[in-house]
């Protein structure tokens, strides 16, 4: 009982700081900028709810795998779930975004969202699905540190993320007076730096899960589109994969915190973008691929 106390009791903290997170950007919202921005923010909160809840139970579910494969010690299959979940979730994070920026209008009215408030909640919405990649990564690593039996640190991370939400939403909103998309891009933000630090301490604290023969993925991809009849792909796929690495290489090397490190780590994020990019491609256009 204590060992299952010790193991909830962050979870439950967790699932209620949530819930502080979220009233405290109503508050914010409703106090600064008014009862139409107040619901804009409500409406366009329900729709991301629902999204977000699909990332979480994915990711729910994959940690239900990790944990059996972490208990049998077989840490290699541990790798290779953790490979093909990161690799299943990143392409339904890409596809959503996709699906979200080009039908922003339909889900506008699909929430019937009253005239006055349109313009107010595309602003919002353009903004706040930005920060889906990073709600995917924090829900990812979550889940993994919890199925290998650390429940603090995601609870540590998500206090962190909710004091930065709270600190930029008041600096954005009543300080700059950016209005509902600085609340947007306090969430944003405060979402990337919660998704981003716990991959990074993942990494840093199990380097041994998360090696894998890089991300080999891009080179199957390369054939699987050359055989199709796609060649153009793998050159698309090539631009994205080192445009990604210069263009990182510069600005982490140029960060204190990475130095030198920054280059090592653009290598691998410019391999899963090329990679998470050839995959959507993939299930967006299967039906008129000759496959």
């Amino acid at each position: 009982m204590k060992t299952m106390l010790r193991f909830a009791v962050p979870m439950i903290l967790g699932n209620l700081l949530q819930q502080c997170y979220n009233i405290a950007d109503t508050l914010i919202v409703g106090k600064f900028l008014g009862a139409e921005a107040l619901a804009a923010v409500g409406s366009a909160f329900s729709l991301m709810t629902f999204l977000t809840s699909i990332l979480l139970g994915l990711a729910m579910g994959s940690g239900t795998v990790f944990s059996i494969r972490f208990g049998q010690k077989n840490t290699h299959a541990l790798r290779k779930v953790i490979l093909a979940s990161f690799t299943l979730l990143g392409a339904i994070t890409v596809i959503l975004n996709v699906l979200i920026f080009i039908g922003i209008d339909w889900v506008i009215w699909a929430l019937r969202t009253p005239a006055n408030l349109v313009e107010m909640m595309r602003e919002y919405l353009l903004v706040i699905f930005a920060g889906m990649v990073g709600i995917f990564l924090y829900n990812f690593f979550a889940s993994l540190l919890r199925s290998l039996g650390n429940s603090v640190i995601p609870l540590v991370f998500l206090a962190v993320s909710a004091c930065i939400n709270i600190g930029l939403d008041l600096w954005f909103v009543a300080g700059l007076n950016l209005g509902v998309a600085g609340a947007a891009k306090a969430t944003v933000i405060s979402q990337y730096v919660s998704g981003i630090g716990i991959a990074v301490y993942t990494k840093i604290k199990f380097p041994g899960l998360l090696k894998k023969d890089e991300i080999g993925g891009l080179f199957l991809l390369y054939g699987l589109y050359r055989a199709i009849g796609k060649p153009g792909m793998p050159v698309i796929l090539t631009i994205v994969s080192l445009g990604t690495r210069v263009a990182l290489s510069y600005t982490l090397s140029a960060i204190p915190a990475f130095d030198v490190a920054g280059i090592w780590w653009s290598v691998p994020i410019g391999w899963l973008l090329a990679d998470v990019l050839g995959v959507a491609y993939y299930f967006v256009n299967r039906k008129k691929l000759a496959i």
